[in-house]
């Protein structure tokens, strides 16, 4: 029974089909990962942006690129996994809720914790999956019935897990010391939190009078306020200008106070006077020489960034008003000197988007270096993880090497409280920094700890700190498959087999991991970690909310279509890891690479029309009568060709049963491109050369199947053709096309789905996505049969420019003469005539060693040793030719004496800038070139 005509609309439609497969796909579960099911496991972990995030470049082209790698690997047979989820976002949905509640007159206070984390989770349920829905448009092939959220219960679980392990080893601990303060947020926050501008600021000069009355010193600081708060002042010890007063002291101005001058290495002698002042509680250089030289600390900041009672009559002004106020009084009082212009480099919250403040606290820290040890051996003896491109291991074993302890308390409310419990009891129903504490992984075990120590009386308060972010997400490659419990998932598919991120955190987030991983599980997360690039504004610049350049993702997804968004990211690759620049018309909200991406896909739908259109009813998945051989072969698979065939002779493929089959010649050649595309293909995507692939597909699609195999089969695909010859082009046909739409499947997965269960008409129990990827036939791949269909082509292009060039109207054929010394050349033109003749429009082809003596007016070009000619007595009017040719020529010659005068004119070359000058040698070149190229032609034509 013949099967219905498989038939694709006249347009592609990219929006309404890009919607229903993404759904058909979730709705069946084709991306379900089962550990039962057969093939060598493969997982991702999606990096989970913040849920208060929406979709940007950067995850466009990681997640385009994770999802070629999980589509190609499933359908190379691997039992894959890609687990997506997202992040709390500690600090960025707190700050968003504080403002929430500033514009309804409130502070988190007002509520109460308990409401203040309802009205977080009410926000997550209502908008908190914005980001999600928005990367579902991406067409991403994930598992999300695995969908995980750091603060669901399990990974919550895992949290408390992993803090109490490292509390109970010694690895966690509970200290005052000075930390990084974001007044905004008022948390602390990391190294890694913080964000280095160098800004245009001030390098103010005081005096501090010797108690001695025997002169002073001259002190410079980039931030006076904190002279409030000076415990000493410090010169290099080997500084000849002041080893006189090292063990003597100052009186600080304002606040009255002696402090001693102190020597320390860390001084740099050559800046400013030499002298610094010494804050130990408010600068990390300055709190290690406190320690060093055993002087006082003190604090003369609150925690929202105002001046506290230490801070003398400043008390309660803010940072910077008291900073103008501080430098105001020591002009007054005869100590300023002066003030400078300073550029210099500022820590900025990045979140709180203000400069940070170096403040003690007393917070939880992580004893990092035993953690980083256990990853710097892991790379250093089993090269683990391997770091794709090999650059960034360097850096990542840089950071490893110069780790400080890592702060992991957060003042804020919405998070993972930190699983410690205070005795208040103990301290008059306070929490102090002598509070003592018990750890533990519930508030019941937490009780019968303390009574164990405290008696039945005790009294127990939770610490009101969250854990930072990046603590959870450390534990994202294994809390999600289940740890601390021993799931099947963790089994089969941990360690995870390639992460894929933006360099930019590969210390917040990568190092973590490995951290956490290598104590854990004693196993690196990953085995590969492939760092791609960023993804430029049109002029080269990275995009930022600051310098509001970004571009939408999702606009160009509404305008093109997502596949022609993802295609273009990865075809614009150069080599893993490059950045890209993305090409953007911002007036018209265009963008050229994704407009040509798009007009690929309208290649490749109209190219599979026309294959459809002429396979005589038939699917790949139907039989062809008669059958082209009788040997084990699928319908409409093409038969092998074998044998030492000279060149261009077409092979016979015989079955078992001596049946014949013939492939033509464009049969053979198209099949060797289409294998060899596919371990070209094959080849790159396990290497990672992503960009690569994808520039290849393109190539082999655009050029090789739709601009020259289809074009030379269309004669044998006429009715009244030869009746094998059309079989075997509709079998080559078909067998391409579909390997075509599996090749592809990974980088434009909605086009190729479509085309595929149109082209096969399959039901909808399956998907292109689970389909064998294509294996490379090497028997099928011939260099040298590729090599001499470039000659064919070359012939062919170089006929069809010399008829442009004579303005021969397309319709009319030709008289073409090929000649060539060589008798192999000859050999592969004549094999190729017909292709030649039909592709060119040629009536009467010469091939020939030796151009006859007279062959009348010509136009000729070359294509390798070959001399290509087209006779133009009886085609075109040759006087009005050779007449347009000479007003062209003429006019050239004008513009060439015209730009010669003005390079010869010694003014101009002087005084013009230097790209106008070299703009009129680039143009005085074109047009040499092109008035040469038409004195040629007139001299053909005599």
């Amino acid at each position: 029974m013949t099967a219905i005509i498989p038939s694709l609309p006249s347009q592609y439609d990219p929006f309404a089909t890009e919607a229903k497969w993404q759904k058909f796909w979730e709705e069946r579960q084709f991306f379900k990962a089962e550990p039962s099911q057969e093939g060598e496991p493969y997982c991702l972990m999606i990096p989970p942006p913040n849920v208060t995030g929406s979709l940007h470049m950067g995850h466009a082209l990681g997640q385009t690129i994770m999802d070629i790698l999980v589509r190609y690997h499933r359908m190379k047979g691997r039992n894959t996994l890609w687990l997506p989820g997202t992040d709390h976002a500690s600090i960025a949905v707190h700050v968003m809720l504080e403002q929430q509640l500033q514009k309804e007159g409130k502070t988190r206070y007002d509520l109460g914790r308990e409401m203040f984390l309802e009205r977080a989770w009410q926000w997550r349920e209502n908008s908190g999956g914005s980001i999600v829905n928005q990367i579902r448009r991406l067409g991403l092939s994930v598992d999300w019935s695995r969908e995980r959220f750091t603060m669901d219960e399990g990974l919550s679980k895992a949290v408390v897990e992993a803090f109490v392990q490292l509390y109970e080893t010694g690895l966690i601990y509970r200290g005052n010391y000075l930390v990084n303060w974001c007044p905004a947020t008022q948390s602390a926050v990391s190294d890694l939190e913080v964000d280095n501008r160098e800004v245009d600021g001030n390098l103010w000069h005081f005096r501090y009078p010797l108690t001695d009355n025997s002169g002073y010193l001259e002190v410079a600081t980039t931030r006076p306020e904190t002279m409030l708060g000076d415990t000493g002042v410090a010169v290099n010890p080997n500084d000849d200008r002041y080893q006189h007063l090292i063990g003597k002291t100052v009186m600080l101005p304002i606040m009255h106070r002696q402090i001693p001058i102190i020597a320390d290495e860390l001084v740099d002698p050559s800046f400013g006077t030499g002298c610094v002042k010494v804050t130990p509680a408010h600068d990390p250089n300055d709190f290690e020489m406190g320690n060093r030289h055993g002087l006082p600390m003190i604090n003369i900041m609150n925690k929202d960034g105002t001046l506290n009672e230490n801070a003398g009559p400043f008390q309660g002004q803010d940072r910077f008003v008291a900073r103008k106020n501080v430098v105001k009084r020591l002009d007054e009082d005869g100590f300023l000197v002066k003030v400078e212009d300073y550029k210099h480099t500022v820590p900025y919250s990045d979140r709180g988007k203000v400069p940070v403040e170096p403040l003690l606290s007393t917070q939880w820290f992580v004893k990092i270096t035993p953690l980083g040890q256990k990853a710097l051996k892991c790379l250093d003896e089993e090269n683990s993880p391997q770091f794709v491109p090999h650059r960034w291991t360097k850096v990542y074993r840089d950071w490893l090497v110069k780790l400080k302890d890592w702060c992991i308390s957060r003042q804020l409310w919405w998070g993972h409280q930190i699983p410690a419990w205070y005795a208040v009891s103990e301290t008059k129903g306070e929490i102090t920094d002598s509070t003592p504490f018990v750890v533990a992984h519930t508030e019941a075990e937490a009780k019968e700890k303390a009574t164990a120590q405290f008696g039945e009386n005790v009294k127990l308060i939770q610490d009101p700190d969250v854990l930072d972010t990046w603590f959870s997400s450390g534990l994202w490659p294994f809390s999600t498959l289940g740890w601390p419990e021993k799931t099947t998932d963790l089994e089969f598919y941990y360690p995870t087999t390639t992460l894929v991120t933006g360099f930019d955190i590969i210390f917040f987030w990568v190092a973590r991991m490995t951290m956490m991983a290598g104590y854990f599980t004693d196993k690196m997360p990953f085995q590969d970690v492939y760092i791609h690039g960023l993804v430029l504004d049109e002029n080269g610049e990275k995009m930022s909310k600051t310098k509001g350049n970004g571009i939408d993702p999702l606009l160009m997804i509404d305008k093109y279509g997502t596949d022609a968004l993802r295609y273009t990211l990865v075809k614009e690759v150069a080599g893993a890891g490059q950045d890209i620049r993305f090409q953007y018309d911002r007036e018209k909200h265009e963008s050229p690479t994704v407009e040509a991406s798009r007009n690929f896909t309208n290649k490749l739908w109209n190219a599979s029309r026309f294959v459809m259109m002429n396979l005589g009813g038939q699917t790949p998945r139907s039989p062809l009568n008669p059958p082209l051989a009788r040997g084990d072969r699928s319908p409409l698979n093409p038969p092998l060709a074998r044998g030492d065939q000279s060149p261009l002779n077409p092979p016979l493929a015989r079955g078992d049963s001596g049946g014949i089959s013939e492939l033509e010649l464009c049969d053979r050649w198209i099949l060797s491109r289409y294998h060899q595309v596919v371990q070209q293909t094959c080849n790159y995507i396990e290497n990672y050369g992503l960009g690569e692939a994808a520039k290849g597909l393109y190539e082999f699609i655009w050029g090789d199947f739709c601009d020259w195999y289809i074009e030379l089969v269309k004669s044998r695909l006429h009715k009244d053709a030869f009746a094998r010859s059309r079989k075997v082009a509709q079998q080559t046909l078909a067998y391409v096309l579909e390997g075509i739409l599996k090749l592809l499947h990974p980088f434009m997965p909605h086009i190729t789905e479509e085309i595929w269960h149109t082209l096969t008409q399959t039901g909808e129990d399956q998907t292109l996505a689970r389909q064998s990827y294509p294996a490379a036939d090497t028997d099928l791949i011939s260099p040298e049969l590729e090599a001499q269909f470039e000659l064919l082509f070359g012939t062919i292009r170089t006929i069809r420019n010399l008829r442009a060039e004579a303005d021969i109207k397309p319709g009319v054929k030709v008289a073409a003469i090929l000649q060539s010394e060589s008798d192999k050349e000859r050999q592969i033109l004549s094999a190729g005539q017909s292709y030649i003749q039909d592709l060119a429009k040629v009536d009467n082809l010469t091939i020939t060693s030796a151009l006859e003596t007279e062959i009348g007016q010509t136009i000729a070009g070359v294509v390798g040793t070959v001399q290509v000619l087209i006779p133009l007595a009886g085609v075109i009017d040759v006087a009005a030719y050779r007449a347009k040719l000479q007003k062209k020529l003429t006019k050239l010659e004008g513009e060439i004496k015209a730009l010669s005068g003005r390079l010869n004119n010694q003014a101009f070359v002087e005084n013009a800038k230097p790209e106008v000058v070299q703009g009129a040698r680039d143009n005085l070149a074109e047009v040499e070139k092109q008035a040469e190229i038409l004195r040629s032609r007139l001299n053909q034509l005599g």
